[in-house]
């Protein structure tokens, strides 16, 4: 495996998306993912149609393959004591450890922060909540749409603010792995300085929160109060989607210099005093999509979009899911990953955001994105190889590389 976390370990105990998604973010960066499922499997192997049969009769979740790329798979019974002494060697052997349980799960299963700091001091753990991991709320279970209604999303999501709408997918789950691998990230740097683990933890709630952006301060500085309008911005004008003849375009004037632009390759009188200003248009909102509207409403989407181009307006259509997997755009930044499946063949998944390249003194760039992707495991396939490799000695370089870190931190390594 390559990447920049080639070497490290993460044993995955998370479930459903929000834990999985941030492992497999670490697994696309080289790290060698262990997923501890029960007996039953994870639960989005359940979650379906669709399901994709397998050469054996069995089906596979399309719903897990979107998240378990890069994966090991094994199942144990945490309630029986020969599973329970696999898994501590696991945590013996990993650098992160990642679950989602619901706050005080971890501690139910014997493992508290001082069995796994007595297991393995350097060990980074990251736990996932829906709400939080204290505070009045803490015991809730956390589902990613319960979490975007809590959390305010559905507020501001919809046509108007009687018909809230959740996003259409699953944002609050995704944001949460996101920042997860993030604190994870930062947490190995300190190690790096330490010697020592950390915890990190973080929420559904959390994240949803942390991304309101320019929202959150509309109503902690401003006083205001956003609410759900629809496909436009509610403090950018023209900012949205727009009719055109046979189809819509969305576009997107940051700034009144653009507006002048769009109002000159269009032969829009530039000097309304409604329209002159950002402030201007944002109050007088409803005047402007008129205005655009019945201009565009004797050109199609292609002849629109080329005339927007041309003015140095950003512009573009809305396109739906097959046509975006089939654009050439997202081919070349490396969006589409084809493996192999054990069970059901050649499958398409959809890659990393991020790429990564090297650069030489010369300035010159060298991609080193990682391509040999694993596919999603098949429950508990991976088991006894697993299990074989536990019981073989540590290599001498891991250890070497341990040994280095404590002597400076004096920190005994891990066992």
């Amino acid at each position: 495996m390559s990447g920049p976390l080639d070497g490290l370990l993460v044993v995955d105990l998370s479930r459903a998306l929000a834990g999985p998604h941030a492992a497999m973010m670490l697994g696309d960066l080289g790290a060698r993912v262990i997923k501890v499922e029960s007996p039953s499997g994870d639960d989005s192997r359940s979650w379906g149609p669709p399901f994709v049969d397998a050469d054996d009769g069995s089906t596979e979740s399309t719903y897990f393959m979107s998240c378990n790329r890069n994966k090991e798979s094994i199942t144990l019974d945490l309630k029986s004591a020969e599973d329970a002494k696999v898994l501590a060697g696991l945590i013996q052997r990993a650098d992160v450890l990642l679950e989602n349980f619901k706050p005080g799960g971890m501690r139910r299963l014997g493992l508290g922060t001082e069995r796994l700091m007595e297991l393995n001091p350097r060990l980074v753990l990251l736990s996932i909540s829906g709400f939080g991991h204290d505070g009045p709320e803490a015991d809730r279970a956390g589902y990613d749409q319960i979490a975007q209604g809590e959390a305010g999303l559905m507020s501001l999501t919809g046509p108007d603010a009687d018909h809230p709408q959740r996003v259409g997918v699953p944002i609050a789950d995704m944001l949460a792995g996101m920042n997860g691998a993030f604190g994870v990230l930062a947490a190995l740097r300190e190690r790096d300085r330490t010697g020592r683990g950390q915890i990190v933890r973080t929420s559904l709630l959390a994240s949803v929160v942390a991304a309101h952006a320019f929202q959150g301060t509309r109503w902690t500085v401003g006083g205001e109060v956003g609410s759900a309008q629809g496909n436009h911005h509610p403090t950018i004008a023209p900012y949205g989607l727009f009719r055109c003849a046979g189809g819509s375009v969305q576009i997107a004037c940051g700034n009144d210099a653009m507006w002048q632009r769009l109002c000159e390759a269009f032969g829009i009188r530039a000097d309304d005093p409604r329209h002159v200003t950002n402030r201007d248009r944002v109050a007088h909102r409803d005047s402007v999509t008129e205005l655009l509207e019945g201009v565009f409403a004797e050109l199609g989407p292609d002849e629109l979009l080329l005339r927007l181009s041309g003015a140095g307006v950003p512009a573009g259509r809305v396109r739906s899911l097959d046509e975006v997997y089939e654009w050439e755009q997202t081919r070349s930044q490396r969006l589409l990953v084809d493996v192999e499946h054990r069970s059901v063949g050649k499958v398409t998944l959809p890659g990393s955001a991020l790429r990564m390249f090297a650069v030489d003194a010369a300035g010159s760039e060298t991609e080193t994105t990682r391509i040999d992707h694993c596919p999603p495991p098949v429950l508990g396939a991976d088991a006894g190889a697993v299990r074989k490799w536990l019981k073989s000695p540590r290599t001498q370089e891991k250890r070497s590389a341990e040994d280095a870190v404590a002597q400076r931190s004096r920190v005994p390594r891990s066992a």
